[in-house]
């Protein structure tokens, strides 16, 4: 039998400063990308999903004429729900990121991948159903004068950027998910 290739080196003893600045070192692994749940960037995530999707609920629910289309009113369901998913998992997050663990359970992880699966589909067919329905009333029926096309354009806008920042959790989750 061959005896080891690597020999070891003498190295002197590490002090107490040493030794706790290498035990203080942040570990990484693939479970701890930023943007899954319980990371840093997942809590930025979601807090811009609930931002959006807040300022998509007010500007559409300061019109006075959004219950009279039911894309509107459907835009205002999915974001409603896009804020109450996106207000909680960023507290759940808060909560990992303060008491120093992550969100490697395979039922939560499920969870938040089937919820956020939901979430973002929901709010992006609202947003499409929504902008069909602004392009109709602005460009084919030049009924703008009449109707607070500005108001659904802006809602409309900040559905799809809610949309766009579910996307990456809904993708990282999944893929947590799947990895497992």
């Amino acid at each position: 039998m061959a005896g080891p290739s690597v020999h070891p080196i003498e190295a002197p003893p590490m002090t107490a400063t040493e030794n706790a600045n290498a035990n203080a070192m942040p570990r990484h692994s693939l479970k701890d990308t930023q943007g899954m749940p319980g990371t840093l960037g997942g809590f930025i995530l979601r807090s811009l999903q609930f931002a959006f999707a807040l300022i998509s609920l007010s500007v559409m629910a300061s019109t006075s004429d959004f219950p009279t289309v039911t894309a509107f009113r459907y835009l205002v369901a999915a974001v409603s729900l896009q804020c109450l998913w996106s207000l909680s998992l960023a507290i759940a997050d808060v909560y990992a990121i303060l008491v120093k663990r992550g969100f490697r359970n395979s039922r939560v992880s499920s969870l938040f991948s089937i919820g956020d699966g939901i979430t973002s589909t929901l709010t992006f067919s609202a947003a499409c159903a929504s902008a069909g329905i602004t392009v109709l009333i602005g460009n084919d029926l030049n009924d703008c004068s009449q109707n607070h096309c500005s108001r659904f354009e802006t809602a409309t806008a900040m559905a799809f950027m809610s949309w766009f920042a579910a996307s990456p959790s809904f993708i990282l989750n999944f893929w947590t998910l799947a990895s497992k």
